[in-house]
């Protein structure tokens, strides 16, 4: 399968990292279902990847608040970080994002803007010998609204210094798109694991 990359002329490049770069979105579910079993909180699949894109510790106030928990918001986000770098060495890279990564790294600048923590993506990276690629990593703790807000995306890009219509973005999540369309950027949307191997 080929991402289909809009017509422009793109002087760098944005990635989400989760489900975009890293193939991580099942080990980041499995991480979850471990964390808030320990709280006796069922995390559902679909609801999981509805909330794709979030920082840890909304989601797990947002399952606080719904379903009138009172689990400790730090202690669960750093038990579920932590069961998911268990997890790292079974990570792999979305080959269809790896093949734009290549045929681009040198020429123009790329940036990762992600909802998770900076030691979450800067693991992922690591494990795939990609870290090195990227100028900047916008990560949970540099803005203050999370997608679909653009402000990590216009974050990403002033730290390039390039403006934000000269950006493409790659997400695999609605809200990520939609924060990249408020940026004013083009985007590709990178499906997910189930529908790529359907296309391939």
């Amino acid at each position: 399968m080929k991402l289909k990359i809009p017509q422009g002329d793109f002087r760098a490049y944005l990635f989400d990292c989760d489900g975009t770069i890293a193939d991580s979105m099942p080990l980041h579910y499995i991480a979850w279902k471990q964390a808030l079993a320990e709280w006796n909180c069922y995390f559902d699949e679909k609801l999981f990847y509805e909330w794709g894109g979030w920082p840890v510790v909304k989601i797990i106030s947002s399952l606080n608040q719904e379903r009138g928990l009172v689990m400790p918001v730090e202690t669960v986000a750093l038990r579920k970080e932590g069961l998911y770098f268990e997890l790292l060495p079974q990570l792999k890279a979305v080959p269809e994002v790896l093949e734009h990564i290549a045929a681009k790294h040198g020429q123009i600048p790329f940036a990762v803007v992600s909802g998770s923590a900076l030691d979450s993506v800067t693991a992922s990276l690591t494990t795939l010998h990609l870290l090195g690629c990227f100028n900047t990593l916008v990560c949970a703790g540099d803005y203050k609204k999370s997608k679909p807000d653009p402000e990590g995306f216009l974050l990403a890009a002033s730290r390039l210094g390039v403006s934000p219509e000269s950006c493409l973005v790659f997400e695999d999540t609605d809200m990520g798109i939609q924060a990249a369309t408020s940026a004013g950027m083009a985007s590709v949307r990178v499906p997910p694991a189930w529908e790529r191997a359907q296309l391939n």
